[in-house]
């Protein structure tokens, strides 16, 4: 393998110290200043190989991203002749068509500005919608890395009797699918009718024989998805329920709206850092970067 210097934020330092060590890697942490008048200033620490990734998960987009294109930049400055994003959680993935007059195509916009300042994107269960592949969103080399593998590891590890892996709407077939048959599980999946943002109605047409369920779902913000399904399934006497998501964007209240509803656990992989985190994705992206630079 080639090698590499890994640089992150103060926020991104634990995941970056763990692929890291899987790399046998150095860590590098950036420091950022901010002006009073809001703007920043980043400063890549010294000395910049040729080879250099920048890991941080772009949860809360707004205020991370100009600092990760200001540290792309650095880099290069500094002499770095390759720079890989490592972003486990990449913002707006979703917004892949304009649906009304007046509104930008999201993803596109991303694309091109990550695009313009980095050479290669991974990531991890993109949150595509129509768009089939992440390499097809970007002009330069990218790889949305599935979650499934380290997701099923914990769910064998618990050792989950009589259980089924459950996924809210179609959305969610290829990766409950997957783990699923990683996990020798049956799975099922229901069908999500979206009322609003926070309002969704999900029907299970499937009859299951099982005596408890495993939710999984790529993303968890509001928690409504989740705490619908979890609710489904124990007016059906299906217990305990457990809910496993890859990106833990829990909004204020979200959790006990879940926990209300019936779960018995919910656990999160640490793409976002979160106190539900237990599964590591170190190892699949120290993986991927392995394989790409060697």
């Amino acid at each position: 393998m080639t090698a590499v210097k890994i640089h992150a934020f103060a926020d991104s330092e634990s995941l970056a110290r763990r692929i890291g060590g899987l790399l046998k890697a150095p860590i590098a942490t950036a420091s950022v200043h901010r002006f009073p008048d809001g703007e920043t200033l980043v400063r890549a620490k010294l000395p910049v190989d040729r080879e250099a990734v920048v890991v941080r998960s772009l949860h809360d987009p707004n205020a991370k991203l100009i600092e990760v294109l200001l540290l792309g930049d650095a880099l290069r400055r500094a002499g770095a002749k390759r720079v890989t994003l490592v972003s486990p959680y990449l913002p707006y993935m979703r917004q892949d068509k304009v649906f009304h007059r007046g509104e930008p195509l999201s993803q596109q916009v991303l694309a091109r500005l990550l695009g313009a300042s980095f050479d290669r994107i991974i990531t991890l269960e993109a949150h595509l919608h129509r768009t089939e592949n992440l390499a097809d969103v970007f002009a330069i080399p990218a790889h949305s890395i599935p979650a499934a593998s380290a997701i099923a590891d914990w769910i064998r590890a618990q050792n989950y009797p009589y259980f089924a892996v459950i996924g809210p709407d179609s959305e969610s077939t290829q990766m409950v699918s997957a783990i699923a048959k990683l996990s020798a599980l049956p799975c099922a999946v229901g069908r999500k009718h979206r009322l609003a943002d926070r309002n969704v109605e999900i029907q299970l047409s499937q009859k299951l024989s099982t005596k408890g369920a495993i939710v999984v779902d790529d993303i968890a913000s509001s928690g409504h998805t989740l705490a619908t399904i979890v609710r489904a399934l124990r007016s059906r006497r299906i217990a305990p329920v457990d809910v496993i998501v890859a990106h833990a964007l829990f909004e204020r209240g979200a959790i006990s709206l879940i926990r209300d509803a019936g779960a018995r656990k919910i656990i999160s992989c640490n793409s976002i850092t979160h106190p539900t985190n237990r599964i590591d994705i170190a190892p699949l992206l120290a993986d991927a970067l392995r394989s790409m630079t060697r």
